[in-house]
């Protein structure tokens, strides 16, 4: 290959790495339309949350089908979108009133859009019903807004605050096993209001006991087992509005969870 061409393909190269990283930021952050492939979660009615979702009956749960969520109005754009105040998790009583998806998932990219109506609002994202990304205002501890609960720091400085939109891309893999033992633990990185909060994150455990989501109760969170769960959203009883929920199922072979190359990825 002579200097020539040598140039002429690592220009076109850095071209399309440009290329791809502009394609993938477009697609997170507020606003972000499904991908190619997305199951469209929550657009908005309540056509979608009955069909698509249930409550969680973990140990806590004190609610009672239908669900109680409601459907009100967009305070910021105009539309609709849901309301996370359930009467049974009065008083900050996460487990009794949860929100999940009746699908199940294992690896996937998911993005999910939140607004906290007021000062110290609470609610969570927990991916494949064990792992909580914190959904709280004025936290900025490892227990804070946009933390992997317990375990990563909080990217606090990325949050829009009370009364504005904000969004969670994640790209998530769920944990492997071997013989009935894991082998490889979970893993996510995920985008905060289009920055990126979190490069290929590995989750220990499940945090906050059995009511707070699968696995929750097995040898304090640590006993992780090789089920799917559906992606929920957490009430306690707080005014938390969700909006434009979509995901799409992955097959990460590898454990990567970069979101330029799960573009990409196949749809199982």
């Amino acid at each position: 290959m002579n200097r020539l061409n040598w140039i002429h393909r690592a220009a076109l190269s850095a071209t399309l790495l440009i290329i791809n990283a502009q394609a993938a930021s477009a697609e997170v952050g507020v606003g972000a339309k499904p991908i190619n492939g997305a199951e469209v979660l929550f657009d908005g009615t309540r056509k979608t949350l009955d069909e698509k979702w249930t409550y969680w009956q973990g140990p806590g749960f004190k609610s009672s089908l239908p669900v109680k969520w409601k459907i009100v109005d967009d305070p910021v754009d105009g539309g609709t979108v849901m309301q996370t105040d359930d009467p049974a998790a009065a008083g900050g009583r996460f487990g009794a009133a949860d929100l999940v998806t009746k699908k199940e998932f294992r690896d996937f990219r998911v993005h999910v859009e939140f607004l906290i109506v007021n000062p110290g609002g609470n609610s969570g994202v927990y991916l494949q019903n064990r792992h909580e990304i914190q959904v709280l205002d004025g936290d900025k501890s490892p227990h804070g807004m946009g933390a992997i609960i317990n375990e990563s720091e909080s990217p606090y400085a990325l949050y829009n605050g009370v009364g504005k939109w904000n969004s969670y891309d994640v790209v998530f893999r769920a944990a492997r096993f071997q013989n009935g033992q894991r082998s490889e633990k979970a893993r996510a990185t995920m985008y905060f209001n289009g920055k990126k909060a979190h490069t290929e994150f590995e989750i220990n455990q499940v945090w906050g006991g059995p009511n707070s989501g699968i696995d929750g109760g097995n040898n304090g969170g640590k006993g992780i087992t090789d089920t799917p769960g559906g992606l929920k959203l957490q009430c306690e009883g707080h005014d938390v509005r969700y909006r434009n929920i979509w995901i799409k199922e992955l097959n990460l072979e590898t454990p990567k969870t970069d979101f330029e190359e799960t573009l990409a990825a196949g749809s199982r």
